[in-house]
């Protein structure tokens, strides 16, 4: 990779009640890279997630875009620089007792300062990237579906047009169909914006639609990077055991 790289982690070490989560983590994604972190549960994908998006302090280590460190920076300059920032939930957290239309605009009309008719015309822009009518816009999170929700919360992160997308294990709790749709949706709001963006799956055909590459996180670090086609060429004998499923430890 050359160049400043959009986001990167160095050297991120964190523990929890002294179990070490993340060992000296080194990872890095371009500008207009959309970049995958597989790995099996409690391997620290989340809490790489977290510690990008400033929700997580690292014991060990810093994170930087576009090259500027973001460990140190006062609340308010971590504000303005995660303005640039769109996220994607695992359970798309929408705010059950707000419509559709502001729980897109949350952001503009709270952060962003942005009127609130102003703010709907672009909810409802919002919803139509995400094959969803504006009849959507006035009902509540209650009264869509999974599939639709999650929909909803990728509308919510693309909204403002962002330089970067988080997309936390997108397709979770997704029948077959639904997850291919919100897969090829992430792929074309990528390229849409022409973003940068890291996600975090456990789901091979998910991460195999929407990564250029394939981080595999294990033991706290990068133990294996390369397009989604090397997975089913690696040596690498973890990732081999994620792919094919087995069960029986490495040796």
């Amino acid at each position: 990779m050359t160049g400043v790289p959009k986001l990167e982690w160095k050297g991120i070490t964190k523990r929890f009640e002294g179990a070490r989560v993340l060992d000296g983590l080194d990872l890095s994604v371009a500008a207009g890279r959309s970049l995958v972190i597989v790995g099996g549960s409690g391997e620290g994908k989340s809490v790489t997630i977290k510690i990008a998006l400033g929700l997580m302090r690292p014991d060990a280590g810093s994170v930087a875009l576009d090259g500027q460190d973001l460990t140190g920076l006062s609340e308010r300059s971590r504000r303005k620089v995660f303005s640039r920032v769109g996220v994607l939930f695992q359970s798309a957290a929408l705010f059950d007792s707000l419509r559709v239309w502001e729980n897109i605009a949350f952001r503009l009309i709270n952060s962003d300062g942005v009127p609130r008719k102003t703010a709907k015309a672009r909810a409802i822009g919002a919803l139509g990237r995400v094959r969803l009518g504006p009849e959507v816009a006035d009902l509540y999170p209650s009264e869509l579906s999974g599939g639709m929700q999650k929909r909803v919360g990728l509308a919510r992160a693309v909204v403002a047009d962002p330089e970067i997308l988080f997309f936390d294990e997108p397709t979770t709790g997704l029948d077959p169909i639904t997850a291919a749709a919100i897969n090829a949706l992430i792929v074309e709001q990528v390229r849409h914006l022409g973003c940068t963006a890291v996600s975090i799956t456990h789901d091979l055909a998910s991460a195999r639609t929407i990564g250029d590459e394939i981080a595999m996180l294990r033991s706290g670090r990068i133990i294996w990077r390369g397009a989604p086609g090397e997975l089913d060429t690696t040596d690498n004998p973890y990732v081999r055991q994620f792919v094919s499923g087995r069960a029986e430890p490495v040796t």
